[in-house]
């Protein structure tokens, strides 16, 4: 927002993804000589121990775990361990300065996000369960034919792989500056032992381990959050509640824009915008989807999604309460106030400040955030093109090949990242994802709003033409009239989508 945070995980804090992964290095290596990042390094490895059994005692193999999770997993589970998977690495280190220029104004779109997750679990999960469906492009084959739903499919895979490993190469960054560089570890060997590890915890069973890994990562998340607050609220000289009033009464409390329509922050864009993010990237995210499919039945989805939509905002109230906290810290402390907002906790972190024990709740809220995303990314990906574009759901041998191959992909795209290391090349990839989502949101809108039929042969070109379109509109707005899109961009892309359907389309029954 995985965004801001998107739910499924972009943001628009990640287009500053490079900054974030190469900030402060001075500061990083100043760090390194007065501190010590053993305790982190243990911390790190009991953690991953304790996924890698986590995973051996709930894994049982087979296609239908991995896919599904034999449709058996609890819905308080899956609920609470989707917080994790929709908050990235580059949310827990940005969300807290966005409060330097935007003040607590996120918040407007995280109240968007719960109708957006109303919407997704009485509208788009009966439609799931009512076909049964392992990938939720499926639907797109039923609706209106191989054409489409290959586009769809297609669309999302070139999505998810661009953004989950330009979002992963930034955590291994920091890993590899907090811990590796003082073994003398190349960057390399660095991505490829954290691929591994996430490889080996999810290869036998999929998404039934992820559903437990996922629990178990985001209570690491929340606790490194919660602590790091405390720990806030002790140096300030605050109890918790006295620390929640301070914020409150601080002039970066503000939540609510009606005023200027142009600002981003206006209150309707941000709502509206929540409410259409959470639609397109969770609700037509085969990576945020895959998870609520695991439930016994529909009911249980639709319960596990309410629950989900009611704990994102005050995850998200706590992160933006910690960057207000942070704020008056810096103040007391005398210390300057990074010009960047993505240096605000992080920068206060490695100074030292906050003492040891924060670094490494720092480092490993970090990492469970990220790798709460990037294991179910590889096991969508890994799911969708074994479904959608192979067609071969109970090819058993076939899986396991996609899935070492999804990481070794992953694993080249970081390499790649890393030798480029340009912040351009990175606002490409990030711009070019963004724009990647309104076409699939036109695509069902479509289906589940008419019962025309797109003449096939026109699908995959008007799903191109439709963001490059909004990319030609967004610039040329830009130069003349100084007008920047936001959030809207994405509905006003799923229109055009929508409108291109139309006009290419046949009066008839749908093929459902």
């Amino acid at each position: 927002m995985k965004s801001e945070k998107f739910p499924s995980g972009l943001d628009e804090n990640s287009i500053r993804a490079i900054a974030v992964a190469n900030f402060s290095l001075f500061t990083f290596h100043f760090s390194l000589k007065t501190l010590t990042f053993v305790p982190m390094l243990y911390a790190f490895i009991i953690y991953f121990i304790i996924l890698l059994v986590i995973s051996r005692l709930v894994g049982k193999g087979g296609n239908d775990a991995f896919f599904r999770g034999n449709r058996q997993s609890p819905w308080p589970l899956v609920a609470f361990g989707m917080v994790g998977a929709s908050i990235s690495g580059l949310t827990f280190i940005g969300v807290p300065g966005w409060v330097k220029s935007i003040d607590m104004t996120y918040m407007q779109m995280c109240f968007g996000f719960i109708l957006g997750y109303v919407i997704v679990a009485f509208v788009l999960l009966p439609l799931y369960y009512r076909y049964g469906l392992t990938s939720i492009y499926t639907y797109l084959q039923k609706r209106f034919g191989n054409t489409t739903y290959k586009t769809g499919a297609s669309f999302f895979i070139l999505s998810k792989l661009l953004g989950s490993a330009a979002k992963f190469y930034v955590v291994v960054q920091i890993l590899q500056m907090c811990i590796a560089e003082q073994y003398g570890m190349p960057y390399a060997l660095t991505a490829l032992i954290t691929l591994l590890l996430i490889w080996l915890y999810t290869r036998r069973s999929g998404i039934r381990a992820l559903v437990w890994t996922d629990a178990l990562q985001t209570f690491c998340l929340i606790l490194a959050l919660v602590l790091i607050l405390l720990k806030v609220c002790g140096m300030l000289g605050m109890g918790f509640g006295e620390a929640m009033t301070a914020v409150w009464n601080d002039s970066h409390s503000r939540m609510f824009e009606f005023g200027d329509f142009a600002s981003k922050q206006n209150f309707w864009k941000q709502f509206l915008s929540g409410v259409f993010v959470v639609i397109v990237m969770t609700g037509l995210d085969q990576d945020m989807m895959q998870k609520n499919l695991t439930c016994k039945d529909l009911r249980s989805a639709q319960k596990d999604m309410c629950a989900y939509g009611l704990l994102f905002a005050p995850v998200n109230f706590l992160f933006l309460a910690l960057g207000v906290l942070l704020l008056m810290l810096y103040a007391k402390l005398g210390m300057e106030i990074p010009a960047k907002g993505d240096e605000l906790l992080s920068g206060i972190v490695f100074s030292g400040a906050l003492g040891e024990v924060v670094i490494v709740l720092f480092g490993i809220g970090v990492v469970a955030s990220a790798f709460s995303s990037a294991d179910s990314s590889m096991t969508a990906l890994t799911t969708s093109y074994c479904v959608d574009i192979k067609g071969k759901e109970e090819d058993e041998h076939l899986r396991k090949r996609v899935h070492l191959g999804m990481m070794l992909v992953f694993y080249l795209c970081t390499l790649a990242f890393n030798a480029l290391g340009s912040g351009s090349v990175m606002d490409l990839i990030y711009t070019l994802v963004s724009y990647t989502y309104g076409p699939l949101l036109g695509l069902f809108a479509f289906g589940m709003l008419t019962k025309r039929i797109p003449r096939e042969k026109f699908v995959p070109f008007v799903a191109v033409l439709s963001p490059l379109i909004c990319y030609v509109i967004d610039y040329f707005t830009l130069k003349l009239t100084g007008y920047k899109f936001g959030y809207e961009m994405l509905m006003f892309n799923g229109l055009l989508t929508f409108s291109g359907l139309y006009l290419l389309s046949l009066r008839g029954k749908c093929q459902e």
